[in-house]
C-alpha cells in the first residue's frame, strides 16, 4: 500500500492542509467555502460529459455522501472560528481514522487488527495532548472540530463502498467523483439562501484565490476516492491523516500560529497511531 498510491495519498494529505490553511486565513470562511465548493461543482459539471455512466448501485452513495459533506463544511467553518489551524484541524482530521476504520470493520468487512487497536489509541492520546496545550481554541471549538471529525469519517466510509459499485476503473471512479462534486453547488445555496447573491458575487478579486483552493480540494478528494476503489479504507484514512503535521507547519509558517514542543509530539504521536492504523 506505501508504494505509488502511498505516495498519492501523502501528496494528497499536503494539498489538503493547504486549501486549509487558506481557508482558515480567508477573513470570511464561509464566502470562501462556497466559492470553493462553486468551482468544484461547475468542473464536475464540465467533467461529467466526458465520463462514463455511473451504475445505479452507486447513486445512494452519493447522494448520502453529498449531504454529509455539507454538514462537514459547515462544522469545518464553525471550528475554524473557534480554534487556530494548529489545534483545530489535528482534533477534527485526527480523529477520523479511528472512525473510519471502525466504520469499515463494521460495514465493509475491513479487518481491525491489534495493531489496529494501538494505532486508535495513539490518534487518542495525541489528540488529548493535542487540546491540553496552549492556542487559541475553545470548547465549542472542540466540539465542532470532533464533529467534523465525525462527518470525515461518514462521508469516507460511504464514498469507499460507493466508489467500489461504480464499475472498478479509473473512469468509473472519476464520475463517481464529478457526481459527487456536483453536489457541492448545495453550499453555496445556502449561503445565497441566508445571505444574498450580491454577498456572493461581492469579492471578485478574491475569486481566483478560492477557485484555486477549490481545485486543489477537489484533487486531494478525488485522488482519496480513487485509491479507495481496491484499498482498505481504513489504511488510507490513516496515512490521509498525516496532513495533522502539515498543517501544524502551514499554520506557522503562514498563519503566525504557536507552535510549541507539546503541539509537535501530539501531532506526531497522530501520525505514528495513523500510520499504525494504516498497515
Amino acid at each position: 500500500m506505501y508504494s505509488e498510491v502511498g505516495a498519492l495519498i501523502l501528496l494528497a494529505a499536503l494539498m489538503h492542509a493547504g486549501w486549509n490553511a487558506m481557508l482558515h486565513g480567508s477573513k470570511d470562511r464561509y464566502l470562501s467555502m462556497s466559492w470553493m465548493c462553486l468551482t468544484m461543482s461547475f468542473s464536475a459539471a464540465l467533467a461529467i460529459f466526458f465520463l462514463p455512466l455511473l451504475t445505479i448501485s452507486s447513486w445512494p452513495y452519493i447522494a448520502i455522501s453529498g449531504v454529509v459533506h455539507v454538514l462537514y463544511n459547515l462544522f469545518l467553518i464553525r471550528a475554524y472560528e473557534n480554534g487556530d489551524l494548529s489545534t483545530a484541524y489535528p482534533i477534527a482530521r485526527g480523529s477520523s481514522p479511528l472512525l473510519v476504520a471502525s466504520g469499515a470493520f463494521l460495514f465493509a468487512n475491513e479487518d481491525l487488527t491489534l495493531r489496529h487497536t494501538l494505532g486508535i489509541l495513539l490518534v487518542s492520546a495525541g489528540i488529548v495532548v493535542l487540546a491540553l496545550q496552549r492556542g487559541r481554541v475553545t470548547r465549542r471549538g472542540s466540539v465542532t472540530a470532533f464533529l467534523t471529525g465525525a462527518t470525515i469519517a461518514v462521508y469516507t466510509v460511504v464514498d469507499g463502498m460507493g466508489v467500489r459499485q461504480a464499475g472498478g476503473t479509473t473512469a468509473a471512479a472519476a464520475a463517481y467523483t464529478a457526481w459527487l462534486f456536483l453536489l457541492f453547488f448545495l453550499t453555496p445555496a445556502i449561503y445565497v439562501f441566508r445571505h444574498g447573491m450580491v454577498a456572493l458575487l461581492a469579492p471578485v478579486k478574491d475569486v481566483a484565490t478560492f477557485a484555486t483552493g477549490g481545485l486543489i480540494s477537489a484533487l486531494a478528494y478525488g485522488i482519496v476516492i480513487w485509491a479507495m476503489q481496491n484499498g482498505a479504507m481504513g489504511a488510507l484514512s490513516a496515512l490521509r491523516e498525516t496532513s495533522v503535521f502539515f498543517a501544524a507547519l502551514l499554520g506557522r509558517a503562514f498563519l503566525n500560529e504557536h507552535l510549541n514542543a507539546g503541539k509537535i509530539l501530539a501531532c506526531l504521536v497522530i501520525v505514528l497511531g495513523a500510520l499504525a492504523i494504516g498497515a
